[in-house]
């Protein structure tokens, strides 16, 4: 039996879990395609190599285990660039393998060589590790390296190259390392910091979590939930988490709400997870910590021990695997039968209010369609276990800010704000869940349209995502820059486009469902209809473009997070 370097690779993934497989075909990568698809991976042909490494995140994000991606050597290497930043800045493990011509071609004098770069270089900066397969007995031990490094601290992207003078070789067929053999998988915090922080917590009158995106894509939402359960506090959401933990509705607030701010004010005690502590919640130092109790104490459950003090300073650290850490830290505090913070009922109550108060100030009139009406009519009648996904400017902040439902897993590019993720990543997702559950992209129509193209793999792959897309026909966010600089008057130039867009239409065209809406009391049947029709599905409302640009919820949270300038 012939065994190729292309099957070792995948056994090699297997190993770590892994069996979906995105890129396009080409001479490098045809042979590793067909062994995929006989061994049962699910090989994902996407329209641009930039979103199938988006839908590699999402399914990242939704797993917990790491994805791959393939770009064909030059062109298709160099249409992964953006994403392999992008990558690096939301901390996703992804895998690049780049095709490559055959390694004699380093060293040609001659030039104008077809479609000949030298690609790591291109991409050294991004990742964590870069490798180059150029003899076939070295594919074990840099696969390893490329796991060994995107899995250890903060997760993030690694480069693998994929010369053609190996795509040939043969190796003999030996036992696959498990992954414990060849890197660290589980990893605890010490006994003597876990005492620490159980001090810490059993003298603390009004702790909090302060919980990121890390706890959603380690897939621990159960493990953190228990752990607040067992505390009896208020879970303070990051922006990048922007989700609910299970049975915790009442539980958990927002940071830039009210009640996410009331209970950081009170707060004596912060427990950190899965969170840089970065700009968005003003590293744990500035605007809304500057209030209240001012010298409470920090817990910080982070895998990178050169993380530790960087954003602010920490009391106790635990560093480890925050799905390791928290069980060692809930055994404990739950032997302590803390009873829930009296707070509780008081912020969730306020959250209610607040949110009634927000939805009911409203325009609702049939047209034109204020945005944040759209998305409490698009929202409110959504299953409870819906995927939600963001994409866009001014359209994703109404999207965040007026969501009736408070989904259990919620996904948008937030370290790195990185337009037209959002239908790659709607893909990824639907791909991870399966038949179980729904996965509904909220879009602005300038992000949409970044990867329109991918409608067609939706359709293709029988993955029944739901695009509703406001649309009002301009960069929105940009036009309230304009506005801000210049005046009303301002010329706004290129920060609008045609009124012709039908992007329904388009939908249709992709053989995906597709509705067109300009009267508020038509978008909840539309989004019935959508999900009733179990296919990808894209339906477009007009928006108030004035309103959109101009009543953006919580804008002077949003630009506090670019520091004292502001967006």
């Amino acid at each position: 039996m012939t065994y190729f370097v292309h099957d070792r690779m995948l056994e090699l993934m297997e190993a770590e879990g892994m069996k979906t497989l995105f890129g396009i075909p080409d001479p490098s990568f045809i042979g590793l395609f067909n062994a995929a698809a006989a061994r049962g991976w699910r090989v994902i042909a996407p329209h641009h190599e930039q979103a199938g490494a988006f839908m590699a995140d999402a399914h990242w994000r939704m797993t917990g285990i790491p994805s791959v991606v393939v770009g064909n050597q030059g062109p298709g290497v160099a249409n992964l660039a953006a994403a392999a930043i992008c990558a690096a800045k939301e901390n996703v493990p992804t895998i690049f393998i780049a095709g490559q011509r055959e390694r004699v071609f380093d060293q040609k004098v001659r030039k104008g060589q077809f479609q000949y770069t030298r690609q790591p270089k291109y991409f050294e900066e991004a990742m964590k590790y870069v490798g180059i397969i150029e003899f076939a007995e070295q594919v074990d031990e840099i696969f390893h390296e490329a796991f060994r490094r995107a899995l250890s601290g903060t997760p993030g992207p690694v480069y693998i190259e994929y010369p053609m003078n190996v795509l040939e070789s043969q190796l003999k067929q030996t036992p696959v390392k498990r992954p414990e053999q060849y890197r660290l998988v589980r990893q605890g915090a010490d006994a003597q910091r876990i005492e620490e922080a159980l001090e810490l917590v059993k003298h603390a009158q009004s702790p909090i979590l302060l919980v990121g995106q890390g706890v959603l894509v380690s897939r621990a939402h159960e493990a953190v939930a228990e752990l607040a359960k067992a505390i009896g506090c208020p879970v303070i959401t990051t922006p990048g988490a922007g989700a609910v933990l299970p049975g915790l509705d009442s539980q958990c607030f927002p940071y830039p709400t009210p009640s996410g701010t009331a209970a950081v004010a009170a707060a004596d005690l912060v427990i950190a997870i899965g969170t840089e502590i970065g700009e968005p919640v003003h590293y744990g130092t500035g605007r809304h910590w500057e209030k209240g109790q001012v010298d409470r104490k920090w817990i910080y459950i982070e895998r990178d021990s050169l993380a530790i003090g960087v954003n602010r300073p920490i009391d106790v650290p635990l560093v480890g695997d925050l799905r390791d850490v928290v069980p060692q830290l809930t055994a404990p505090i739950r032997a302590l039968n803390r009873q829930p913070s009296a707070k509780l009922p008081e912020l969730a109550a306020l959250a209610q209010k607040v949110r009634g108060v927000m939805v009911s100030n409203l325009p609702t009139r049939s047209q034109p369609i204020h945005p944040g009406h759209l998305v409490v009519e698009a929202t409110r009648l959504l299953p409870e276990n819906t995927v939600m996904v963001r994409d866009g400017g001014s359209f994703a902040i109404f999207a965040s800010a007026y969501s009736q439902l408070r989904a259990r897993d919620a996904m948008w590019c937030q370290n790195f704000g990185h337009l037209g993720t959002g239908l790659p990543h709607a893909i990824g997702a639907q791909l991870a869940v399966g038949d179980s559950r729904r996965v509904v992209l909220m879009s602005g129509d300038s992000a949409f349209q970044f990867h329109i193209s991918e409608l067609e793999t939706a359709v293709r792959k029988n993955l029944p995502i739901v695009c509703i897309v406001g649309c009002d026909y301009a960069w929105g966010l940009e036009v309230a820059v304009y506005r801000n600089a210049f005046g009303m008057d301002s010329a706004e130039t290129e920060a609008h486009w045609g009124k012709q867009l039908r992007l329904d239409k388009i939908a249709e065209g992709f053989g995906a469902y597709g509705e067109y809406v300009d009267r508020a009391e038509d978008i909840a049947g539309a989004v019935q209809r959508a999900l009733d029709s179990n296919r990808p599905a894209v339906v477009q409302v007009v928006i108030d473009g004035a309103a959109n640009a101009s009543e953006m919820p919580g804008i002077e949270e949003f630009m506090s997070w670019y520091g004292e300038r502001g967006y």
